[in-house]
């Protein structure tokens, strides 16, 4: 009974530790340092994290497919979606030059720590968060075509 309780605790706690988006800097790819508590806070604008990498390329395809759809789906929704490349150190000169040549209309952070990926205990990418007021509201692990068309209709009840 004892091991149950411990386990709930736990699994509770971890739960707990999820809900709000940390408190955290990144920079961006042109070095500017951006906090993710204060610079995305609009009240009621979803924020889309998206954790990526440039090996990745379910990564890439999900974040093309989102590049492609995203202005169409501003129409209806506020939102903005927030690459968050997890290259690390040996990767991490890699990113700039793809995303250039992607042209990909969004924020891009380079978490080369993983600090951010380490505080939301993301094991495999990629991986979306879905923020709304400072807390997470939706996660989506995994990509396969098609997930986009599922995360609108997500964020168009949120």
């Amino acid at each position: 009974m004892k091991k149950l309780l411990l386990l709930l605790l736990f699994v509770g706690l971890h739960s707990f530790s999820q809900k709000n988006l940390p408190d955290l800097n990144l920079s961006t790819l042109d070095g500017k340092k951006v906090s993710l508590k204060n610079d995305f806070a609009e009240k009621d604008k979803l924020y889309v994290f998206s954790f990526w990498a440039s090996w990745c390329g379910p990564c890439i395809n999900e974040l093309d497919e989102m590049n492609e759809l995203q202005a169409e789906w501003k129409k209806t929704i506020s939102f903005e979606v927030i690459a968050v490349a997890t290259d690390d150190s040996r990767t991490q000169k890699r990113v700039k030059p793809l995303v250039n040549g992607k042209e990909w209309e969004y924020t891009i952070l380079l978490d080369t720590n993983q600090d951010f990926k380490r505080a939301l205990s993301i094991v495999n990418i990629p991986y979306t968060i879905v923020v709304k007021n400072n807390k997470i509201v939706h996660i989506q692990n995994g990509y396969v075509p098609g997930n986009e068309v599922d995360l609108f209709e997500k964020l168009k009840t949120l």
